[in-house]
């Protein structure tokens, strides 16, 4: 059975929890990503930040740009273990309606299982399913 290490895409790169908006959002523009993980000063996933975050969430609101992406880390963050099924990836996107999915080996960020990963390693219907569980968000 195909595992989550086995169709993420690796090397994820965080954002550090005191960089700013502007940081994150030319990071992600450099990387051609729409999300990033919030990473803290230990290594250790701390969140997700997203283009809609920073676009709706902050300058929509007027939120100082210069200000920490760590102020948006909130709760704990859905992540998957590298040695799961893909079917528990399926089920936890479905779940946490999310469209990426942290890959943690221990502690540690080493991929992210996302849509297109899905897409490129699953039959049609479990992409759909996926895609409808996930945009049927209220």
């Amino acid at each position: 059975m195909a595992t989550a290490r086995d169709i993420m895409t690796g090397g994820a790169e965080c954002a550090h929890e005191h960089d700013s908006l502007v940081d994150a959002a030319r990071r992600m523009r450099d990387l051609d990503v729409g999300a990033l993980p919030i990473c803290g000063d230990d290594g250790r996933l701390k969140g997700m930040i997203t283009d809609r975050d920073i676009a709706v969430r902050a300058v929509a609101d007027g939120t100082d740009l210069s200000s920490a992406v760590g102020t948006f880390a909130k709760g704990k963050p859905v992540t998957i273990g590298a040695d799961d099924s893909v079917q528990e990836a399926l089920r936890t996107m479905s779940e946490h309606q999310v469209r990426r999915l942290p890959v943690i080996d221990g502690d540690r960020l080493i991929g992210m299982v996302t849509q297109a990963d899905i897409a490129r390693n699953l039959d049609q219907s479990q992409t759909g399913e996926l895609v409808e569980a996930i945009s049927s968000a209220p």
